[in-house]
């Protein structure tokens, strides 16, 4: 047993601070991804700092006519709530594609967008992980890696990122509010809040260790329409092979980002200009660098097949 301290903090500005004075402090709400890691010694914080009682949880319109997404909103809440439903449908779709009932009941906003990756490797200890273990080698490559990343790898991970609401996220260009322990705020992109893993891995985000999520901001609504469709082994609790966000304007003009691929939500807006030509051209360009395993090749063919049928339900 492995002794952790816990306090429960009473402001975000003062669970940063906690953050920053306590070595190897990490932050829990719903607990769903942490406390899987800690069990198996993955992550082995000091100290833990409790936001559950922080007011993060709401839900409100910002002045421009988009939706401010408290960090600790659930994600069943999330997906049900009307606003949600009607003008950010690929959101709602997207949270009710991943996990079970359960752990939506648990899961927070801010944790889904920082939860880690599945790869197998990662949570088997007795195996080298530079995520997990950074210098001890990635057993992934050269392993077995069907479900793994085609683009955006580097010779150090080939781990993709678990996150069907981040990729939906990321196709409705949402900006991440954080705080971090002097009280500065400040706004990130989600097109740069992940990182690519490079000769880093371990390091996923480009949050600092002491700062804290406290909501996610959506632009007013586009409109067209907004699908998301999830590719997988078995019809739920798993994770995508590929999946793809994508909003469809009349014109068909619109944005696609895909899941399931890499280490990040993967959305390149220079392929969302080729949607009104197709799956195969915006693909083409989508993943035009990929670099996949022979076992998990089918991935092109399969995302290229996905974005067809979204386009053509799309269409109607």
């Amino acid at each position: 047993m492995k002794s952790v301290s816990y306090e429960r903090a009473n402001s975000p500005a003062e669970a940063a601070a906690a953050a920053a004075r306590t070595p190897r402090a990490k932050f829990i709400a719903g607990g769903t991804n942490l406390l899987d890691l800690m069990k198996l010694e993955i992550e082995t914080p000091s100290h833990l700092i409790d936001v559950n009682r922080l007011d993060l949880a709401k839900i409100e319109p910002t002045s421009d006519g988009g939706l401010r997404i408290g960090a600790l909103v659930r994600n069943t809440d999330l997906a049900a709530d009307p606003r949600v439903r009607r003008d950010y449908g690929v959101l709602a779709r997207a949270l009710l594609a991943g996990a079970s009932g359960q752990l939506r009941n648990k899961a927070t906003t801010a944790g889904n967008l920082l939860q880690r990756t599945r790869c197998p490797y990662f949570y088997d200890t007795d195996q080298p992980c530079n995520k997990r273990r950074p210098g001890a080698g990635c057993a992934a490559i050269g392993g077995f890696s069907r479900q793994h990343a085609v683009i955006g790898a580097s010779d150090a991970c080939i781990a993709t990122h678990p996150s069907d609401m981040a990729v939906a996220m990321r196709a409705l260009d949402a900006t991440v509010e954080t705080i971090r322990p002097d009280g500065a705020t400040r706004n990130v992109p989600i097109a740069e809040f992940y990182r690519l893993p490079g000769e880093t891995p371990e390091i996923e985000t480009t949050l600092a260790p002491d700062e804290l999520i406290t909501a996610v901001t959506l632009p007013k609504p586009v409109g067209g329409k907004q699908i998301y469709r999830k590719v997988r082994d078995r019809a739920s609790y798993a994770f995508a092979l590929v999946s793809v966000a994508a909003i469809v304007q009349r014109d068909g003009s619109g944005s696609v980002a895909l899941g399931g691929v890499a280490h990040k939500p993967w959305r390149l807006e220079a392929a969302d200009a080729e949607l009104p030509r197709g799956a195969r051209a915006t693909t083409a360009l989508l993943l035009g660098d990929a670099k996949p395993t022979r076992e998990n090749a089918f991935k092109l063919t399969l995302a290229e097949r996905t974005l067809g049928a979204v386009l053509a339900a799309a269409k109607g």
